[in-house]
């Protein structure tokens, strides 16, 4: 009996899947801002946990990092904290709703002494940074939510200093989901290099760098 439950259980997911990701693939557009209390949960960062997503996609002390699509900011206040005081992270997204949400966490108590973070309403196509200003960009199950995706890595390739990192995560989970060979594909049609990739079919980081 439980063997049968868990194979219908398994099944209905399954079928749920399948067309959630197939409506996907025909429309795209952002996660809509009320799963924005999911998005920022602590069953998300279990299931990625945000000092290995930091190490994977080797964010470090002092850097000046772009999340782009930081949603609700699951993981926005963690990189604040790894590139430190001296270090800035700019928090971008291009729906102000998710923004406010974020807004409204800092608020809180226990992030009132995060100083380094800058929310940014703006689109991926067209980055308020100049050329070659940022140490590190990256995006967690973001890419594939955008519809032209080749537009955005080249701008994002734009804002980059020389041998600045790209780093791309991916869920399992995620209606948008794409392989790891899709993501490398993607990355060097846009002209970066790939220097890492880390963790598995399930979830895994690619980290590019933009050629010297």
């Amino acid at each position: 009996m439980i063997t049968k439950i868990l194979l219908i259980t398994f099944g209905l997911f399954a079928a749920w899947q399948i067309i959630i990701r197939v409506g996907r693939k025909l429309f795209h557009f952002p996660a809509p801002a009320f799963i924005g209390r999911f998005l920022d949960s602590d069953l998300r960062r279990t299931l990625q946990p945000p000092d290995k997503l930091i190490q994977r996609s080797g964010i470090k002390k002092g850097m000046h990092v772009l999340e782009i699509g930081c949603g609700s900011g699951a993981f926005t206040t963690f990189v604040a904290k790894a590139v430190g005081e001296k270090g800035k992270v700019y928090a971008l997204d291009i729906q102000p709703e998710m923004l406010k949400q974020l807004e409204k966490k800092l608020s809180k108590p226990e992030n009132r002494g995060i100083k380094n973070i800058k929310l940014i309403l703006d689109s991926a196509y067209e980055l308020p940074f100049s050329n070659d200003s940022l140490d590190l960009v990256y995006l967690i199950t973001v890419l594939e939510e955008i519809p032209d995706r080749k537009k955005a890595l080249q701008e994002i390739k734009r804002v980059l200093r020389r041998g600045g990192i790209l780093a791309v995560t991916e869920l399992l989970l995620d209606p948008d989901y794409s392989l790891k060979s899709t993501t490398v594909k993607l990355g060097q049609g846009a002209g970066f290099v790939v220097e890492k990739t880390r963790g598995n079919f399930w979830n895994y980081t690619v980290r590019f760098k933009k050629p010297w």
